[in-house]
């Protein structure tokens, strides 16, 4: 199936749909999608996470590669063929929509390499917009306890870029997003630092307001696609979450792999 240019008035209405963007191609991890962590492949795992979440009418896999949908069919995932030109998880979350023929409240973009990410914290960003109408897009972030601060900033001062921390005003709307430690803390003060957790939820039609515009030079600078949003007026919602002494883990590389495995190990499986 091929994403159609609009959809029809006459498209199935739900209340909300996951999809997980699933790329066959990696520079670091070709075939990342069908890698094993502990016996399971990456995407299957992601896919029970996104289908133990609550008041979700539907959970899409969109890919465009045969080989996934073939693997996520083999597991009982629905999969979407999206067009290769797709330039980002984003798009395809867009075009998945179109494919489907579906008119959805709310859609969450989950990234196939999410292995750990909690249903509960999925299920934060959820509620936060099936509850709040005037919300266009939401997404998680978690306070860094002083031991996971110092670590960010140990890993900032050696030059790694992983990591991304966010700032909300009172009502919790989005400020800005960076790969530096924000807010900038001078001397002993106790002002609390979140990492934003990279996922997100649309409102659709925010969502195809969004896929209209071009990059923004804050965007460009930062690798971080959330600022197009900001530089041009849309509302981020940061939703606070508490990860309940989980740990954080994506996958990226071989080494990540393995480090999934030790936390799996140690701290049992999610779902």
């Amino acid at each position: 199936m091929v994403a159609k240019e609009g959809v029809s008035s006459l498209a199935t209405t739900m209340k909300s749909l996951i999809v997980i963007p699933a790329r066959y191609g990696s520079s670091r991890l070709p075939g990342k999608p069908l890698a094993p962590v502990a016996g399971v492949s990456l995407l299957e795992r992601v896919w029970r996470i996104a289908s133990a979440v609550r008041h979700v009418d539907k959970v899409v896999v969109a890919t465009d590669d045969e080989r996934i949908v073939e693997h996520g069919r083999s597991f009982g995932a629905q999969c979407v063929m999206t067009p290769a030109e797709c330039r980002n998880g984003t798009e395809r979350v867009h075009a998945t929509i179109h494919a489907l023929g579906v008119s959805p409240e709310v859609v969450i973009n989950l990234q196939g390499d999410a292995v750990l990410t909690p249903p509960w914290v999925i299920q934060g960003v959820v509620d936060a917009l099936l509850e709040n109408k005037t919300i266009d897009i939401a997404t998680p972030a978690v306070a860094l306890d002083p031991e996971s601060y110092l670590k960010l900033k140990e890993s900032k001062a050696r030059g790694e870029v992983g990591g991304t921390t966010v700032v909300f005003d009172r009502e919790h709307n989005a400020l800005y997003f960076s790969k530096s430690l924000i807010p900038f803390r001078r001397g002993e003060v106790d002002t609390p630092v979140y990492r934003h957790i990279g996922l997100y939820g649309y409102r659709a039609d925010a969502l195809s307001r969004y896929i209209q515009l071009p990059e923004t030079p804050l965007e460009r600078a930062e690798q971080l696609e959330c600022l197009r949003a900001l530089e041009y007026g849309m509302k981020i919602r940061v939703v606070p979450v508490d990860y309940r002494g989980r740990s954080h883990c994506s996958v990226d590389s071989e080494s990540d792999i393995k480090r999934a495995e030790e936390l799996i190990a140690r701290e049992g499986e999610l779902v």
